[in-house]
């Protein structure tokens, strides 16, 4: 399944919630679970490296919320014109936009912390 299919999927079921029609099938759970699961591929697209663990859905949303601020926002010192959240990947020891290095780490977990940490600096998620 491609992003814009993903996507447009997730539209759909947000729709469906916000017009509180799962009672009509009782299908909110099932739908839930694929929401969060089209989610889920969707934030993990750019990343290059293997999300284990129960955290593996909050780290993917994290770095697909930071890659979001990135895109509107900008980054210090970094010509981030024309750029789109595809632009941006992680990889286990850099952050990079257009294959060109963002900021770099010496592990994943590194890269994780800073990418929550600026998130709740800029109050993201």
């Amino acid at each position: 399944m491609n992003i814009t299919k993903i996507e447009n999927r997730i539209k759909e079921i947000n729709n469906i919630f916000n017009k509180n029609l799962t009672h009509k099938n009782n299908n909110g759970y099932k739908l839930l679970i694929e929401r969060n699961e089209l989610e889920f591929k969707r934030n993990k697209e750019n990343i290059n490296f293997r999300l284990t663990c129960n955290n593996k859905y909050y780290y993917a949303n994290q770095c697909y919320q930071f890659a979001k601020h990135i895109v509107i926002n900008g980054y210090p010192y970094k010509d981030t014109n024309n750029i789109n959240v595809n632009d941006i990947s992680f990889n286990k020891h850099s952050i990079k936009i257009n294959n060109s290095d963002l900021k770099t780490f010496n592990n994943k977990d590194e890269l994780l912390g800073f990418v929550i940490g600026y998130n709740t600096a800029n109050n993201i998620a």
